[in-house]
């Protein structure tokens, strides 16, 4: 079987990961950044053409303590400004979706780099990075409940797909959960995820690596899916 169309990440760890060394929290964030930087250069050179990755819920930007939400939307702004710079987006026609409440929760600077990067990319068919900010899948489905409730389509899966944030995305082959907490949070995805493999990995997200990630892939190939045949 040949690699999957869609990945789908969540990347949990950061927070623990810092713990277990003596560090501070955010740290540890700064740290999942720079491990998220390994993992899309091996998307492009897999040649993945949809990587999809939860940045954010809503509860990480508005539970936690104040200090770390700055830090983490610092984290974020500089993330985004060195990935603009990446000419790989260019030159691999990499197309960026930021998706979610993002434009209700984070600060303007930070918003505006982000729509940059999703005005420049735009035009780009030819590979996918999505980035979930600020996210629930909960509240995803919600909204396109309601609006379906208030207009005139007919309610169907086609009907439903299209009300969705994530409308534009194709159905997720493979999930990978590292953190060693084999749940789901908020929904994730969660119409889009109906027929996903799941791999949920003990490491934390600070420590998943190039060898990791293609081992998991490997796995995938390996794997017949039978989707209920």
């Amino acid at each position: 079987m040949p690699n999957p169309n869609h990945i789908a990440v969540i990347p949990d760890g950061n927070r623990r990961w810092a713990r277990k060394k003596g560090m501070r929290v955010v740290l540890g964030h700064k740290k999942g950044a720079e491990t998220f930087e390994t993992i899309l250069k091996v998307a492009f050179d897999e040649k993945i053409p949809y990587l999809t990755i939860w940045g954010s819920s809503v509860g990480n930007v508005t539970k936690r303590s104040p200090a770390e939400v700055r830090f983490l939307f610092g984290v974020f702004k500089n993330y985004f400004a060195k990935l603009r710079k990446d000419k790989r987006l260019h030159t691999e026609e990499v197309r960026v979706r930021i998706l979610g409440k993002w434009r209700k929760y984070f600060p303007a600077a930070l918003r505006d780099e982000m729509e940059r990067l999703i005005a420049e990319t735009k035009q780009h068919k030819r590979y996918n990075l999505t980035f979930l900010m600020a996210y629930s899948g909960v509240e995803d489905m919600e909204q396109a409940v309601k609006s379906l409730a208030s207009g005139k389509k007919k309610v169907s899966a086609a009907s439903i797909k299209e009300s969705l944030w994530t409308a534009e995305l194709p159905a997720v082959d493979l999930v990978i959960r590292t953190g060693g907490e084999p749940h789901w949070s908020q929904g994730f995805m969660m119409w889009d995820v109906a027929e996903s493999q799941l791999v949920f990995t003990e490491t934390l997200w600070p420590d998943f690596s190039e060898k990791e990630f293609l081992h998991i892939l490997a796995r995938y190939r390996d794997t017949e899916r039978r989707l209920g045949a």
